[in-house]
């Protein structure tokens, strides 16, 4: 299991080796929403995601003879890239099974690090390709969340957010397969215990919210989402058990509300998040989830790799 202390232990692991994020004040988005905002920008961290705090963490507890036989993995293209980065850097070889679809800024970035990237054209059966490679080539596998060294590494976000703002009230969350907001939810509890933790999950990938509902964690059956970030084909076991006994709850979003919710980081944050890195503003511009009353909400932007090609659409028309 995870907990404060192996969260501790994975920020030492990780120091120096990665970027603090900022996390900013926005009062125009305050004002929209009728709290104080503060974002926590992952979108800045090395490969334009979280995603290397915890792959760094879970490379550096490998021995040698797990690093010499390479790794596996497979992911839409955050947890891709974070792998490929943190294997080039450790001189470790390692094949990533991304689905087809994946944005193409994400495939050559995966590819750049030095990754073999293998394209799969069912993203539900992404594991099962993964598993025919892991037995072919006797590649260590590396989860893209559930794995207690990934849960650790990544809950030091929550370390550095709770340092940053003692005085938060509430931490808003996007969830793929949980990961990220298992690792949050273990920091902020250890510290804060009474700290607000709401996740948010795109309606057309509802894992979590499935798990929730059905008591143990689930496979979807099938996935539709702009949020390619968040498109996880199944909640982690390890994620859903910490969600469920440290998360206050987790609601959906749309497409529609996800797009929504990119041009006011643009216009406000100057920052440019992918749709994943948008879904937990999306929450709050919406009114979806209830928050306690008073006190600083954070919300997290999850990742920024968003391929050009896209960002046109999701700003609209130009004014005439």
């Amino acid at each position: 299991m995870v907990d404060l202390n192996g969260i501790y232990a994975a920020r030492d692991v990780i120091r120096g080796k990665l970027v603090r994020t900022p996390l900013l004040f926005s009062e125009a988005l305050s004002e929209r929403v009728g709290r104080p905002l503060y974002f926590k920008l992952e979108n800045l961290q090395q490969t334009g995601s979280f995603k290397p705090r915890g792959v760094l963490t879970k490379i550096a507890r490998l021995s040698a003879a797990e690093k010499a036989r390479g790794l596996v993995t497979i992911s839409a293209g955050n947890h891709a890239q974070a792998l490929a980065y943190a294997a080039r850097a450790a001189g470790v070889r390692c094949t990533v099974v991304m689905p087809v679809g994946a944005p193409a800024t994400k495939i050559a970035n995966t590819q750049a690090y030095g990754a073999t990237v293998i394209l799969h054209p069912d993203r539900v059966t992404l594991l099962d390709r993964c598993r025919q490679e892991q037995e072919a080539h006797g590649y260590v596998y590396i989860s893209p969340f559930d794995d207690p060294d990934i849960i650790a590494g990544q809950g030091t976000v929550g370390l550095e957010i709770l340092e940053d703002l003692p005085e938060a009230a509430a931490i808003v969350v996007p969830i793929g397969g949980g990961g990220l907001i298992a690792g949050i939810a273990v920091a902020a509890r250890g510290i804060l215990p009474d700290l607000y933790i709401l996740g948010v999950e795109p309606e057309g990938a509802p894992a979590m919210v499935r798990s929730l509902q059905a008591g143990h964690a689930v496979h979807l059956d099938q996935i539709q989402t702009i949020a390619d970030g968040l498109a996880a084909p199944f909640a982690g076991e390890l994620n859903y058990a910490i969600v469920r006994d440290l998360v206050d709850a987790v609601v959906l979003v749309t497409d529609e509300e996800i797009a929504a919710a990119i041009p006011p980081l643009i216009e406000w944050l100057k920052v440019v998040p992918e749709p994943a890195g948008a879904a937990a503003l999306a929450a709050l511009l919406t009114g979806k989830g209830t928050l306690p009353p008073g006190g600083p909400v954070v919300v997290i932007v999850s990742g920024g790799n968003l391929d050009l090609a896209r960002l046109a659409g999701f700003l609209g028309p130009a004014p005439a």
